[in-house]
């Protein structure tokens, strides 16, 4: 019996261009927003519309294409787990918190007018990458002008067929 069940799966629009950064250890990293959208009818019967966001963080060979291939404003599907990160804040020495999805699946929506200019692909539709192992696990971001400290959990090494359940809906 499986112990538990940890996937998130989005169909959004990027919210900030990729911005990748390499670990001490050589590891490729890739953070940007996903934005999705929602409608429903509030209790007066009028139409609401609800954007939630949702930090991304890509890591490998995955991080590098999404870097090198994603924009602001593209419609894309990611999968993965949720995962929450805590530190202390440098500044006012409170604990802070964030929960960011960890991608093991990327694939670009939409066609070719969405992707951009200089986006190499000669015909529109969906490309799908699945995420490499790692060589060795990450442990930190790099240094200097983000707003991600210290990593406490990398990607948990290489998946085998047996963890990749192919859900029915």
């Amino acid at each position: 019996m499986a112990k538990g069940l940890n996937k998130v799966m989005l169909i959004g629009h990027l919210g900030t261009d990729p911005e990748l950064r390499v670990t001490a250890s050589g590891q490729s990293v890739v953070n940007f927003t996903v934005a999705t959208n929602e409608s429903f009818k509030d209790g007066s019967g009028n139409l609401q519309e609800r954007t939630e966001w949702h930090r991304i963080v890509v890591w490998g060979k995955l991080a590098e294409i999404c870097n090198q291939y994603l924009k602001k404003g593209r419609q894309v599907y990611v999968e993965g787990r949720l995962q929450t990160r805590s530190w202390d804040d440098t500044k006012s020495g409170e604990k802070k918190y964030a929960t960011e999805i960890v991608c093991s699946d990327m694939q670009m929506l939409g066609g070719q007018r969405e992707q951009g200019a200089g986006q190499g692909y000669a015909e529109g539709g969906s490309q799908s990458y699945d995420r490499q192992p790692a060589k060795s696990a990450p442990r930190d971001y790099p240094q200097g002008g983000n707003d991600y400290p210290s990593h406490p959990s990398a990607p948990s090494g290489p998946m085998v067929e047996s963890e990749k359940d192919d859900l029915p809906f």
